[in-house]
């Protein structure tokens, strides 16, 4: 009798879920309505990168039109050259890609460590401890701002890229904690109860266990914090004080503080390099993003 009605069961779930039925479907009106809505919202979004890279590449003169001109006559394209000549460029890129890459690094290992202890570990108090590390999702930077400066400075840290990447290390972001622990919550305890029937210890189960079941999310914290650590400006502004150590995101500040003016055709060339590796980076790994966010449980 169970049996006929688990096979009852599955098959009514097959049909409801079937990707033909008409419950699944949109019908033509609504799909086309969401596609077009969708296509002027790229749109919308992409309005000020195309303006962008179409400054650019617009001689000085043609920057400030009214109405403007979208397609530049003629094109400069040496406007990068002298954009990346203005500025140390490369060397504020090598800056930004070292505290970028400690950051990221330590964030990953951190995170998930302390995404591991809350959700494989049963330890009392586990619970309440989490939501508290919630909490400090709520705090605002500028709150910690002036306590965190006070600390690095008594460790002779400002002036140094240590307060931009050290913490990371010891101090693990609660979302990135959050979405590591979503995922880790779906990965089965059996694989931990055969681990350690084979001799695993626990770190022994997070290393070779969890961590390679996790890539997808991994990868998608990962992302998160080198764009964050990419696109930083307040903190390189409040712990950078030598223009040897400056990073990207100062550099264009000194576009802006040119006493003839503003240069915006070289800002915006400069702008479009540094916005390109992130364009780049996510082009070659957005099959992984979505499939890391949809996985860890935030989809809904």
């Amino acid at each position: 009798m169970r049996d006929s009605r688990t096979h009852a069961f599955e098959h009514a779930s097959r049909r409801t879920a079937r990707p033909g039925s008409h419950a699944n479907r949109l019908s033509r009106p609504n799909a086309l309505a969401i596609h077009a809505l969708l296509l002027a919202g790229s749109v919308l979004f992409l309005f000020p990168l195309v303006w962008m890279m179409s400054t650019a590449l617009k001689p000085l003169d043609q920057t400030m039109l009214m109405p403007p001109r979208w397609f530049p006559a003629p094109i400069q394209w040496e406007n990068f050259r002298e954009a990346v000549n203005y500025v140390p460029f490369f060397a504020y890129a090598r800056n930004t890609l070292t505290i970028a890459l400690l950051g990221t690094l330590g964030t990953v290992i951190s995170s998930s460590i302390v995404a591991y202890g809350f959700s494989r570990i049963e330890w009392k108090g586990r619970d309440p401890v989490f939501l508290v590390l919630l909490a400090t999702m709520m705090v605002p930077f500028p709150v910690t701002m002036v306590p965190l400066y006070a600390v690095f400075r008594n460790l002779h840290w400002i002036g140094t890229f240590r307060p931009l990447w050290v913490p990371a290390w010891f101090g693990a972001s609660a979302f990135n904690v959050f979405l590591l622990r979503q995922f880790f919550l779906t990965i089965p305890r059996d694989f931990d109860d055969a681990a350690r029937m084979d001799g695993c210890s626990e770190f022994g189960i997070y290393r070779r266990v969890v961590l390679p079941l996790s890539r997808p999310t991994l990868a998608v914290v990962a992302l998160f914090h080198f764009m964050y650590c990419w696109n930083d400006f307040l903190g390189p502004l409040i712990y950078l004080i030598d223009q040897d150590t400056f990073t990207l995101a100062l550099g264009l500040q000194f576009f802006q503080s040119r006493q003839g003016g503003t240069p915006w055709n070289l800002l915006m060339a400069a702008s479009t390099l540094v916005v390109a590796p992130v364009i780049v980076l996510f082009f070659f790994t957005q099959r992984t993003f979505i499939q890391g966010i949809a996985m860890s449980g935030l989809k809904g």
